[in-house]
């Protein structure tokens, strides 16, 4: 009751100024630029000028011109993040459980490629996986690859975006499955004589905040790159990253750009609040 009861002093409302103040300068009116620019009348130029004309029909217009790109970007956002998770979830477990004192390090080694430039990183890929490289002289030598190489494809295009993100996977993974009592896996080991049925008994449910977590850190900015299509793809890996730039600047085409922006936000927006709901965590948010 005494807390319920507590009455807020000013400090508290001065302490949420820096925020507001930030929210509306970064958020909000940039938001409502976005906005107002999606709703511009196509007929506009630099020369006529741009006027808000509530044109509505500039949304479905850019879905029937741009669909496949975009479409792209959640598949290809969609398949690294499952990638990630796999990957992420036995590093994040080892780390926390398998290396006792090496455990900073390995952190460490984790977040290491941030230490460079996300170009640069991206670009290691084009020698990783060139034509003449170690990897596909190896592939090839066992039959895996045959004919064509791997660079260039929709392959080097996940694989790029699976590599730059995986930090963003495992350090939620990590936290989550850090917090985990060995004791409770070690009971999971008694009541459960399959190890995998004890896993998905214990350690998953209790894992699952980390795998929220680091699926929409992620998924969200894995949806929206286009650095690793333009690097490492071709014209058919095209996401709506690329289109985007293109009707923004080349084109001139301030309102298409606008709103295949909003409608990739919507889409988005969307698919994280059915996957919060579906996945039971609304308590994250």
């Amino acid at each position: 009751m005494a807390e319920t009861g507590r009455r807020r002093g000013p400090a508290g409302y001065l302490l949420m100024v820096p925020a507001v103040v930030w929210l509306g300068l970064f958020f909000v009116i940039p938001f409502y630029s976005l906005v107002a620019a999606s709703l511009y009348d196509p007929g506009g130029s630099d020369e006529k000028g741009w006027d808000m004309s509530w044109a509505f029909g500039n949304y479905p217009d850019a879905w029937d011109r741009y669909w496949e790109p975009l479409l792209r970007s959640i598949v290809y956002g969609g398949i690294a993040t499952l990638i990630c998770l796999v990957l992420g979830y036995l590093l994040a477990y080892v780390i926390a459980f398998k290396v006792g004192r090496w455990k900073t390090l390995l952190l460490v080694l984790v977040i290491a490629p941030f230490f460079t430039s996300f170009l640069v990183r991206t670009l290691s890929w084009q020698l990783i996986l060139a034509d003449d490289g170690w990897l596909v002289d190896a592939l090839q030598w066992m039959g895996i690859v045959r004919g064509e190489g791997l660079l260039y494809t929709d392959f080097s295009v996940i694989m790029g975006l699976a590599y730059n993100f995986l930090p963003f996977m495992v350090l939620p993974l990590f936290a989550s499955i850090d917090k985990i009592d060995p004791r409770l896996i070690e009971a999971s080991s008694d009541l459960y004589s399959n190890p995998v049925v004890g896993f998905f008994k214990v350690t998953w449910p209790l894992s699952l905040p980390g795998v929220v977590s680091g699926t929409l850190l992620t998924f969200i900015p894995a949806a929206g790159d286009y650095i690793n299509a333009q690097l490492l793809g071709n014209t058919g890996t095209t996401v709506i990253g690329s289109v985007i730039e293109l009707q923004a600047t080349d084109a001139n085409q301030p309102q298409v750009a606008a709103a295949l922006a909003m409608t990739l936000m919507v889409l988005i927006v969307g698919m994280v609040l059915v996957y919060v709901r579906r996945a039971g965590t609304e308590e994250l948010f």
